[in-house]
């Protein structure tokens, strides 16, 4: 499926106030000769967030915030001979949900 032009900010705008307004999404899509897919996107968006933003997001969400990873570099500096299962019981028991041990050694490895 190959990436079209974005929808800019102004005319996100004008579809949602076109929607609040009463109109239909079909009658919107012609209007303004915007495929009808992207306006009940940018409305349903709308909708859920509050918001004719993009939200944009690259890459895989962090398992670890910051301070978990420094938490654990201090762990293995005090006592390098840390076993994995000791490092995720410890994070565990502030709340932090690690399923498998690679999601963990990634912050380890770019302390070095």
């Amino acid at each position: 499926m190959g990436k079209s032009k974005e929808i800019s900010k102004d005319l996100r705008k004008i579809i949602v106030d076109l929607h609040k307004s009463g109109s239909s999404l079909g009658a919107i899509s012609k209007r303004l000769k915007v495929p009808c897919s992207s306006v009940q996107t940018i409305v349903c968006k709308y909708k859920h967030h509050g918001t004719t933003q993009p939200s944009y997001s690259s890459g895989r969400r962090r398992v670890l915030s910051p301070r978990d990873e420094r938490t654990l570099v201090q762990k293995v500096q005090i006592n390098p001979r840390t076993t994995a299962k000791d490092l995720v019981k410890m994070l565990e028991e502030t709340g932090t949900k690690i399923e498998h041990f690679g999601e963990m050694s990634s912050g380890l490895m770019k302390q070095k």
